[in-house]
């Protein structure tokens, strides 16, 4: 009776894909490990793949997927996932820079905002 009365969220797989990184591990002979909730998108082995943020930009490419100590071919927005990098050494990234399809999203360094201060 639950399962039918709560429904299941959207997943927004129709956009590029953009996954925020939350912690990184390095595995002694695979590599370097992103975790993260999938944002967007989906992604699948093999693609290519953009580290944006805080450094400089870097181009890699996803050499494996896993979810829950299961192996994934692909995984989709809403999904917690690691995700193994092609020739990525762990001190190249950080929580808080993104995994996203190239070209789909630019970092910025810069903004102009306006700001209202209220006193009491």
């Amino acid at each position: 009776i639950v399962d039918q009365s709560i429904p299941l969220p959207q997943r927004n797989v129709e956009k590029d894909f953009l996954m925020a990184i939350e912690n990184i591990v390095s595995i002694t002979g695979r590599g370097t490990v992103a975790t993260g909730r999938v944002e967007r998108g989906q992604i699948k082995l093999n693609e290519t793949v953009e580290i944006i943020g805080l450094k400089e930009t870097r181009e890699t490419t996803v050499i494996g997927l896993e979810m829950f100590q299961k192996t994934l071919e692909e995984s989709v927005a809403g999904d917690n996932v690691g995700v193994l990098l092609r020739g990525i050494q762990k001190n190249e990234v950080q929580r808080g820079m993104v995994l996203a399809k190239p070209g789909s999203i630019t970092p910025h360094t810069r903004f102009k905002a306006q700001v209202y201060i209220l006193k009491k």
